[in-house]
C-alpha cells in the first residue's frame, strides 16, 4: 500500500502543463470553441509564470487548453491563472517553471 502511495505522489508530482504564449486581441470568434492565436514565445514575459499573473500587455501566458484542430494557431479550453502545482512547460517544450507544492521554482543566487 505504501508503494502503491509512494507511486501515486510522483505521478501527481511529474505532472506538467503547457504554457501558451497567445494574443490578447486575436480571438478566435470564428469557430465555435472561441480561444486565442498563438505566438512564439518571446512575445510573452517569462516572468510572469514565476509570478503566477498573466499580464497585462496585449501577450500572456495561456495554461493548459488545446489546439484547435480544424485551425492549429488557436488553442481553447485553458485558462490565464497560472496552476498552483506541477511543471509548466512553454508549447516548444522549454521548461518555464518547476513548479511544485505552490513554489514558484526559482532557486536563490
Amino acid at each position: 500500500m505504501v508503494s502503491a502511495l509512494s507511486l501515486t505522489l510522483v505521478a501527481c508530482g511529474s505532472k506538467s502543463t503547457t504554457a501558451w504564449c497567445v494574443d490578447r486581441d486575436n480571438r478566435g470568434f470564428t469557430n465555435t470553441k472561441g480561444g486565442y492565436r498563438v505566438v512564439p514565445d518571446s512575445y510573452c514575459n517569462r516572468g510572469d509564470v514565476d509570478r503566477g499573473t498573466s499580464g497585462y500587455g496585449r501577450y500572456f501566458w495561456y495554461y493548459g487548453g488545446k489546439r484547435d484542430n480544424g485551425n492549429s494557431t488557436y488553442v481553447y479550453g485553458g485558462s490565464s491563472f497560472r496552476p498552483s502545482k506541477g511543471k509548466i512547460k512553454s508549447s516548444t517544450g522549454k521548461t518555464l517553471s518547476r513548479g511544485g507544492f505552490g513554489g514558484s521554482g526559482r532557486s536563490g543566487s
